[in-house]
């Protein structure tokens, strides 16, 4: 939890020595954090993941995160705990003696 804490706070440290909280609204985050995402299949477009080349995929994925980190803090979510909370539904909803080895969506399983 500490590292997730001095990353948002590096953060916001950054965007705020450059005035840009004004844009942060949570609507316009996740609307950035949609654009990186894109950006981030943009480096696997028309290849195999093998092609995608790392350097790309590690700056957008940055990107990716910044934005969620960015997101959650407006929100004063705690992002271990929400990760954790969502990694529980997910366990109920795909039991492993059903969900093993299978991409089956939750409902069809």
């Amino acid at each position: 939890m500490k590292d997730i804490e001095e990353i948002t706070a590096k953060l916001i440290e950054f965007r705020n020595e450059r005035d840009w909280e004004q844009f942060h609204n949570p609507k316009d985050l996740a609307v950035a954090l949609n654009i990186e995402a894109g950006e981030l299949l943009e480096a696997f477009l028309w290849k195999s993941h093998e092609e995608a080349k790392p350097e790309k995929v590690k700056e957008e994925l940055a990107d990716v995160l910044a934005y969620a980190f960015l997101l959650a803090e407006k929100y004063g979510f705690d992002v271990k705990q929400i990760l954790l909370e969502k990694i529980g539904k997910n366990a109920e909803k795909y039991p492993v003696d059903k969900a093993k080895g299978t991409a089956t969506k939750y409902n069809e399983l």
